[in-house]
């Protein structure tokens, strides 16, 4: 009996070992995942993005915005579980609170500086005002936000991704510009189905 209760309990272990192992982006089983073949054999130019080429010499945007480049944007990246996004901050503007669902997140600020934090699994809140040269990282899945709160100027900021298709679940549009029946979010807000369709309607644009 005691035999076979440690067989169990290993192979359940296994199981755990493995799940934890697959986890994050699928492991590819050649250096990279090529272009359809249509396209051609690849070359340099496969694995080079100039998407980010824009930010060079422009104008600092007047309302907050993400350059991203994941595998959508990159298809090299495919296999390759990394990402990046570049997050322009304009004076008193907020990346508003979301989670990444497949990957934790490595914020560096390059200028300025930004209020973070995110909120854990017992809604424990955690806080920290970064400067430029600061790292943050965001746990893969929680809840986070950014906030340049100076009302002078702005912060710019790069974050790396442990995942070529990070996703995005923005909370606010998550739940007020989905179809959840308004009455389900009244009675989860504690609040009435006229507060819920304002803040819905604040939303829609």
């Amino acid at each position: 009996m005691a035999s076979k209760l440690h067989f169990f309990l290993l192979l359940t272990v296994s199981c755990a070992s493995l799940h934890m192992s697959m986890a994050g982006d699928p492991d590819i089983l050649t250096d990279f995942i090529p272009p359809p073949a249509f396209l051609g054999a690849p070359s340099g130019n496969y694995f080079t993005f100039t998407g980010m080429r824009s930010l060079v010499g422009e104008p600092f945007p007047t309302t907050f915005k993400v350059l991203k480049a994941t595998m959508i944007e990159f298809p090299a990246l495919e296999g390759q579980s990394v990402s990046y996004s570049v997050l322009q901050f304009p004076n008193g503007t907020v990346n508003p609170p979301h989670t990444h669902p497949r990957a934790s997140e490595l914020l560096f600020v390059l200028m300025g500086s930004l209020q973070v934090g995110f909120v854990d699994t017992t809604n424990k809140l955690f806080t920290q005002t970064l400067q430029e040269g600061d790292i943050f990282v965001f746990p893969k899945g929680l809840v986070h936000f950014q906030f340049n709160g100076d009302a002078k100027n702005p912060a710019l900021a790069l974050s790396a991704f442990g995942s070529a298709s990070p996703g995005t679940v923005k909370v606010p549009s998550a739940v007020f510009n989905s179809t959840i029946d308004d009455q389900v979010l009244a009675l989860s807000f504690k609040t009435d189905v006229a507060t819920i369709q304002k803040l819905k309607s604040g939303l829609s644009g």
